[in-house]
Formats: C-alpha cells, sequence, structure tokens
C-alpha cells in the first residue's frame, strides 16, 4: 500500500461579552514590526501596508487560575466555556482589523467549528442496506452504500466495510450496488475553475460518499538491469487500463513527470508514451482522476470483486437518496484524529467536507450555504462583535475568504482554553517537525522557534500565511498570526519565520 502519501493528496471582529481577551477594534498602538520581520519585508519586496501580524499572550492553563462567573451560554452552543481571563495587552499589533486573505490558515476556523459544534468524538457513519433478500450466501437484489460526508473513507477502511459485509453472510450480489451521497446539496464543481490544473489533488470537489480524494497514486520502481520501471497504482479502479511497466532511460532524473509523457485524459485508459529515468529511484505520483463522477463507482466495484465477493451488476451512483434493511455500518476515525490530517497536511477537499458535514443534521442535507449561515450565526455566539470571517468553502482554497489577525487571535485564545484546546492545538504542525511546516528547518536549521510552536500556514499565489501557538523563553504562551497578501507572498515566507522565532526569544 503506498499509505503514507494518502494525507498529502489535497494539499494547496471583539466581543461585548468577551472584551478583555480581544484587541481593540483600532490596532493598538506600535512602533513597527519587528526589525528582523522588516528586515526580510524588505529583502522579499514587500511593504508593511500588505502585512498583518498579532502575536498576543494565552490565558493561563485551566485551574490555574480563577476566572470569573461564566456568562449565560448562547443557544446552540455545545459546551459553556468559562469567563475569560483578564490578559495583557498584545505584543504585537500590526494592521489587526485589516481582512486579509489567510489561505490555508482559513481551516483553523473550520476545524475549532467543528469541534466546537459537532465534538471531539464525533463520527461520520457509512451505512450498508439491502434491497432484497440474503440466502445461502447471495443477496438477491441490490446493496445500497450511503455515505454521510466521511472525509476519510481511505482504501483501508473500504477493505473492513467489505469484511463486515461478507460477515453478514453476503457473498454475492445477484443486482447492483447503489452508491448515495445525497447527504450534501452540492453545486457542480469544476476542478479546474481555481487553477485551470484539474489533476491536481488538492482541485478535488467534495462528495458525500469521498473515496479515498478521488485521486489514483503511481509508483514507479526501476528493475534490476535498468531497462524497464515497474509502476503500480492504487486503488483497484474498474474499467480503466493501466500499464505495468514504461521503458527506463539513462541520465540525470530532472523533471521524471513531463519525461512520462502521461496522459490521464480518457476515463478508459491510462497511458505513457516515454520514459522514466532509472537515476529517479522509486517515485510516486498522485493525480485526480479525470471522471470524478464514476471514480467511487469503478474503485467500490474493484475492491468488491478483489476481496472475493461476486457481483452480476455493477456498482452505479444513484440519482435521488435510496432506502433498504440495514446491514452494516463503518465508522469514519473520530474528528479529533480527522482534524489533524486536515491541519497538519493542510487537505483542502476534508476541510470542506467537515465544513459541508456542519449544517447537516437529520434528513436536512449540508450545504455551502447553510453551512456559511450556521458558522455566522455560531461566530456571533461565540466572537459577539468582532468582525466574522467571509468564508466561501472553509478550505482557504478561495480567492473570497477573509479573515483578520484580530479574529484569529481570538479564536486562538479561545481555543486554548476551552475544552477541545488540547486536540485543536495538537492537531497543528510542530514548527520545524512535521506536517506544512517542516521546511523551516531548512530554511533556518538553528531556529528557536523549531519545536517550540505548533502552527498552520496557508500559501497562495499571492497569499502566505502562519497561525498557531508559540512558547516563549519564559514559558509565556502566545497566539501568533501572521499574513501576507502581496504579489511577492511566495518569498515573504522567513518574514513569517521572524515573525514566530521573535514571539518565541521574547525579544522587545
Amino acid at each position: 500500500m503506498l499509505k503514507n502519501l494518502r494525507l498529502t493528496l489535497a494539499v494547496c471582529i471583539c466581543s461585548a461579552a468577551w472584551p478583555l481577551q480581544t484587541l481593540a477594534q483600532t490596532s493598538l498602538p506600535q512602533d513597527g514590526l519587528p526589525e528582523s520581520v522588516m528586515q526580510a519585508l524588505t529583502t522579499a519586496g514587500i511593504p508593511a501596508s500588505s502585512v498583518s501580524m498579532v502575536v498576543a499572550p494565552l490565558p493561563a492553563p485551566p485551574g490555574t487560575v480563577t476566572h470569573q462567573a461564566s456568562p449565560s451560554v448562547a443557544s446552540g452552543e455545545r459546551n459553556a466555556a468559562p469567563a475569560p481571563q483578564v490578559l495583557p495587552p498584545p505584543r504585537l499589533a500590526w494592521q489587526a482589523d485589516v481582512p486579509m486573505n489567510p489561505a490555508s490558515v482559513m481551516k483553523l476556523v473550520t476545524t475549532y467549528a467543528g469541534l466546537d459544534l459537532l465534538g471531539p468524538g464525533y463520527f461520520w457513519r457509512t451505512r450498508v442496506f439491502t434491497e432484497g433478500y440474503i440466502k445461502d450466501g447471495v443477496l438477491n437484489g441490490d446493496l445500497l452504500i450511503k455515505g454521510s460526508g466521511d472525509p476519510k473513507l481511505v482504501l483501508e477502511r473500504l477493505q473492513d466495510l467489505m469484511r463486515a459485509i461478507q460477515s453478514k453472510g453476503v457473498r454475492a450480489i445477484h443486482g447492483d450496488i447503489l452508491l448515495d451521497n445525497s447527504v450534501f446539496r452540492l453545486p457542480a464543481h469544476d476542478a479546474a475553475a481555481f487553477d485551470a490544473d484539474p489533476l491536481r489533488p488538492y482541485n478535488v470537489g467534495p462528495d458525500g460518499l469521498l473515496v479515498n480524494f478521488k485521486a489514483l497514486i503511481f509508483k514507479f520502481t526501476p528493475e534490476p538491469g535498468g531497462r524497464r520501471v515497474r509502476i503500480e497504482s492504487e486503488p483497484p479502479i474498474a474499467g480503466v487500463e493501466i500499464p505495468s511497466v514504461v521503458p527506463a532511460v539513462k541520465g540525470a532524473c530532472g523533471d521524471w513527470r513531463t519525461r512520462l509523457g502521461a496522459r490521464f485524459d480518457d476515463p478508459n485508459r491510462i497511458t505513457f508514451a516515454g520514459r522514466y529515468p532509472a537515476s529517479c529511484g522509486e517515485q510516486s505520483w498522485s493525480v485526480a482522476y479525470v471522471d470524478p463522477a464514476s471514480y467511487a463507482p469503478r474503485v467500490i466495484e474493484a475492491m468488491w470483486r478483489a476481496s472475493g465477493g461476486q457481483l452480476t451488476g455493477r456498482a452505479k451512483m444513484l440519482g435521488q437518496p435510496g432506502v433498504g434493511q440495514p446491514l452494516v455500518t463503518g465508522f469514519s476515525l473520530p474528528l479529533t484524529s480527522i482534524i489533524a490530517d486536515i491541519n497538519k497536511f493542510s487537505n483542502n477537499v476534508m476541510a470542506q467536507q467537515l465544513f459541508l458535514s456542519l449544517s447537516v443534521s437529520g434528513n436536512s442535507r449540508g450545504s455551502f450555504a447553510e453551512s456559511r449561515n450556521l458558522l455566522q450565526r455560531w461566530w456571533r455566539n461565540r466572537f459577539g462583535m468582532r468582525t466574522s470571517p467571509i468564508v466561501e468553502n472553509g478550505s482557504g482554497l478561495s480567492r473570497a475568504e477573509r479573515i483578520t489577525a484580530g479574529s484569529l487571535t481570538a479564536l486562538l485564545q479561545r481555543a486554548s482554553e476551552g475544552p477541545s484546546g488540547p486536540a485543536f492545538e495538537q492537531s497543528l504542525s510542530i514548527a520545524g517537525l512535521d506536517g506544512t511546516t517542516r521546511a523551516m528547518a531548512s530554511r533556518n536549521p538553528t531556529s528557536e522557534a523549531i519545536g517550540n510552536a505548533r502552527l498552520k500556514t496557508g500559501t497562495l499565489r499571492d497569499v502566505a500565511a502562519v497561525a498557531g501557538y508559540a512558547t516563549g523563553r519564559s514559558g509565556q504562551r502566545y497566539s501568533v498570526v501572521g499574513m501576507i497578501n502581496h504579489e511577492n507572498a511566495p518569498a515573504g515566507r522567513p518574514a513569517l519565520d521572524r515573525l514566530v522565532e521573535w514571539a518565541v526569544s521574547e525579544m522587545p
């Protein structure tokens, strides 16, 4: 299995009831940005006017101070949080109330809202029903698989579901496998709309029955002798021809993907017309399947047959909700594990699945519009008059999403003292060590931030951002937010590193 690749498939405001833990609506007077940050911005050709940054103290851990009496809990909130502590003013507040595009840092809003509204132990359920009768291991009728929006219905869990079905006495299906993904009400998805690169896994659209991120993973392994390269693909997919070998070529590795001469535009056939440089060694390539609507039926049919199951018909999507007799239920990973994948590896489609799931209730289908409305109500309940974020799909893969650094700071502070605070913080990448912040160590191997901050990064064409938590030399913990919106934003990543380092070093 190519298990280690799957997590990276989808990687590209002050409350009157909570007044002392937020920034003033107008940024606090500052002499300017830290010198090290300004130097990095100048080197990148980015003016300070294109930057928003806040570093603010966090509340002490619960139980270490006496809280004020808790205010009444707004209707619809899951947990009653204690009244916030009185905190010192921010160490840094630069353009704290200027709305900025946060890129994938917006996932912090989605994941914290998910924890608060659904609960850290929330599970998605993939239910299986029968439409017919079972006799002697044969289902005479159709098998119905009904999705609930599980963000991580990957191969291992599908295999578990197949085994559970067979353990209930269904080893052959004299009928079809019907797939119901109606839990979400979705607009048509154009995978090329964002950046004209529809085969990038990060452009995959959400689905009520999202199977393995709708991606194909190809593994290339040179054979001894240097003449051929073996191709392994995952997952099994019905009706698609995939070559098992490609000729090898000598020379430098270089741009091996281009040299392969790959064609992915035919839903029924993958071709590699070129050659693979043997010097590249073993490599893997993840590609979004060109016909996403047929991906789940093809994969589920192939996996059923691979598990030893028989099928006289075929797997196909239903155009409407299906009904039948309950057979088995497959459970997702808990929400705490899901948000770790979303934040550490910046998985866009998983974030969108979670965002849509916020508005699923009873017979009510989830939709982007309803989730946006629910998020706005939740934000007002939790953060009062602090400027609410503008959310399009909850993943940050958007040109329209906006939030202020002050609002992100309020969210980070609130999350840190809430009951889901540990799960939220642990979902973030450890600076320089894992997830999307691993590159910090290569940019500055001696950085004091390495291992002393947990962060979420964001990157778009004109956006670079970071937000999360940092621990200073004194042991004081801080929320750190930095966003750059400028055509040179990618070159500004070192400036965001300097911001985190400044927070950790507690320089004046």
